[in-house]
């Protein structure tokens, strides 16, 4: 038996009570409906500002009538203190993935990304601190490893941040880290890469490309790739991103606590790889439909050159064991956006 499966035998038997913020997004929602599998009782915050209602209507679902039935929502904001201490009251785990995501947005407005990302972060630490959680997990970043130019990324060699969102996520590690030493707040966190899954928004201006390029494809739209497409990403699917999370907020381990940890699969993936991989599922989900060719654009700016995990202290100290592979996780993908196509 696995970490993982060990983790999820004992929170079955055991529930507890966790706070998700962000809880109607993509990352958030998933987390959702697998403590609710679970039978845990969860508390979400969350403001709409990226999140949909439709991703929580998704999870009701795919949950029992009395699973659902352990689910309080709370329509907030992190930006606002009283909030966050409302939300967070009796709650023994924190999952924070609350945060203005994506680096063009971030370049456009610095402002609004800082507000939600570093404000409403350590309003949620405080929080934590006077309601003395067990844990508290957080959502950070692979984009604060920067312009260090070393591959696979090591979480100890970080370079400087290209991007206001990656400097955002690099305080969060900061005043993580301050909190832990100053007022003992139990923290671990998790720098995502690339991650993609089912409820992943294909539509706006800052899109994820996954998302983005099997909505292109299923519509017979050209697949926009910037710059050559050899640049190259870790892509992570949500599954992994769950258990890293789970195996988080629940470590004994005194030695695995304040720490953050790389979660992805420890692949690289180029785009032009990527895109290969997209065309070929939708044209075998969709015999003999057309799928226009891939479309070359100029690079984004603030983006890194390549980006690649090494997984070896989730695995030594969390035992992160991640299932899905890129491959296994772009096939259920498929079938999901395939799936909102026939709703749509």
């Amino acid at each position: 038996m696995s970490k993982y499966d060990e983790v999820q035998a004992e929170l079955k038997a055991n529930p507890r009570t966790w706070l998700i913020t962000g809880v109607a997004g993509f990352i958030g929602s998933n987390l959702l409906e697998k403590l609710l599998l679970l039978d845990q009782s969860v508390i979400g915050l969350d403001n709409f500002s990226t999140g949909h209602q439709h991703n929580l209507d998704e999870v009701q679902t795919l949950v029992s009538q009395a699973q659902w039935g352990r689910f309080r929502f709370f329509e907030g904001d992190t930006r606002n203190l009283d909030h966050c201490r409302q939300a967070i009251a009796g709650v023994d785990y924190v999952l924070h993935q609350a945060a203005l995501g994506s680096v063009p947005r971030s370049l456009e407005d610095p402002l609004r990304s800082h507000a939600s990302n570093v404000d409403g972060f350590i309003n949620m630490l405080v929080a934590a601190r006077d309601a003395k959680v067990k844990r508290f997990v957080y959502a950070s970043s692979s984009s604060v490893y920067g312009d260090h130019p070393a591959l696979p990324k090591v979480e100890t060699n970080i370079g400087k941040p290209l991007s206001p969102y990656a400097a955002t996520k690099l305080v969060n590690e900061i005043y993580a880290d301050v909190f832990h030493r100053c007022y003992q707040l139990p923290v671990i966190g998790l720098r995502y890469f690339n991650v993609f899954g089912p409820r992943q928004d294909p539509e706006g201006a800052y899109a994820a490309v996954i998302p983005k390029w099997f909505s292109a494809a299923v519509h017979n739209k050209p697949i926009q790739i910037n710059g050559d497409g050899e640049t190259s990403r870790d892509f992570c699917f949500i599954e992994n991103v769950i258990q890293a999370n789970l195996l988080a907020a629940t470590a004994a381990n005194t030695e695995a606590m304040n720490r953050v940890y790389n979660v992805a699969f420890g692949e690289r993936t180029t785009l032009n790889q990527l895109c290969a991989k997209i065309r070929a599922l939708v044209a075998r989900r969709q015999p003999g439909a057309a799928i226009s060719e891939p479309v070359f654009c100029p690079e984004r700016p603030g983006d890194v050159r390549h980006s690649h995990a090494d997984i070896s202290s989730a695995r030594g100290l969390l035992g992160y064991a991640p299932g899905y592979s890129i491959d296994d996780g772009l096939n259920v993908a498929c079938g999901w956006y395939l799936q909102q196509r026939k709703l749509a």
